[in-house]
């Protein structure tokens, strides 16, 4: 492999999937995202087809566990799942540059072109600054019709702010190519690794996808963040209930998700 000036993908090959839907989980605020589609390679045994190597990715290697160090990645695996295959998107980091995060959200749409991927999803974090028990999903999509079923299926409906980044990209990018987008977004303080918002996001597009979780490993990692959660907000004298933290008042209005 040449060390990549822009984007570099490598496929070991490309799979033959039956109706496949992309969900997407990169590092971001709370982890969110990453957290609950690296759940879902473990508990669905997500078979790696794919690395996509960049430039643009923060300047640094990462150390294995086996002690050895390769470039920051994202990595792309799928699943065979009954009437829908998925596709799994993961990785180490996202780009670090507007014109770096538009080249790998076409990148990775094209690569979603070739496998007949027809709807995206995005998991992500929306940041109130507040740490709560029971964290609300919010939503957004490319189509009106997927938007019109949210309340349905108990996610609350965005109507204002931004989506930051590859999660936001991906669906605006996708929609170019006629490639329906969605983006469920976990409430988080944003303050801490959250598997309690990771959980609440997984449980509704498990719904979506039709598929079935074992959330047991995951329920583990809710209650460590909840004990972690219960630490801080003593050092702090809140109350269990928790009072918001500082925020700047920009960042309450805008909700903005990261």
């Amino acid at each position: 492999m040449s060390l990549p000036q822009k984007i570099t993908v490598e496929v070991s090959q490309l799979p033959k999937l039956k109706n496949p839907r992309l969900v997407c989980g990169l590092p971001g605020s709370g982890y969110v995202g990453k957290l609950a589609v690296d759940y879902l390679i473990d508990e669905l045994k997500g078979i790696q087809f794919a690395n996509i190597f960049s430039s643009s990715f923060p300047p640094q290697v990462m150390i294995q566990s086996d002690g050895t160090t390769d470039l920051m990645k994202n990595t792309l695996y799928y699943c065979k799942y009954k009437t829908n295959d998925i596709v799994l998107l993961t990785g180490d980091a996202q780009p670090v540059s507007p014109e770096s995060e538009y080249a790998m959200a076409e990148e990775i749409t094209k690569i979603c072109e070739k496998l007949g991927v027809e709807t995206i999803y995005t998991l992500a974090a929306y940041i109130t600054g507040t740490f709560s028990k029971t964290p609300k999903v919010y939503g957004t999509s490319t189509s009106l019709q997927v938007v019109n079923e949210f309340s349905k299926q108990g996610v609350f409906t965005m109507n204002s702010g931004s989506i930051t980044g590859m999660n936001g990209l991906l669906i605006g990018v996708g929609k170019t190519k006629g490639i329906t987008g969605i983006c469920l977004l976990g409430e988080t303080s944003g303050y801490v690794v959250d598997a309690i918002a990771s959980k609440a996001v997984l449980e509704i597009l498990s719904k979506m996808l039709g598929i079935k979780l074992d959330m047991t490993s995951l329920n583990k990692k809710a209650q460590d963040t909840e004990k972690l959660i219960r630490t801080i907000e003593e050092q702090m004298g809140q109350r269990p209930t928790g009072e918001q933290l500082p925020m700047s008042q920009q960042d309450k209005k805008l909700g903005y998700i990261s």
